[in-house]
């Protein structure tokens, strides 16, 4: 079975949070307004915040489980 998870670009992230507004599951933070982290335990893989993310610094990754 394969699974999607968001996964964020820490060195080019600018942190504006437009990740954390549409993400169903509550999956992102950005604490400390350093870079946005996202909680792979949460994460459904929807990709609303790979839409979203206005630096293009978010994608999708495949994984085995």
């Amino acid at each position: 079975m394969t699974k999607r998870k968001a996964v964020v670009s820490t060195r080019e992230c600018v942190a504006c949070g437009c990740c954390v507004k549409v993400c169903p599951r509550n999956a992102i933070s950005v604490p400390r307004g350093i870079c946005a982290e996202i909680r792979g335990d949460l994460c459904v893989g929807c990709g609303k915040c790979v839409k979203e993310c206005p630096a293009s610094v978010i994608t999708l990754e495949v994984t085995e489980s």
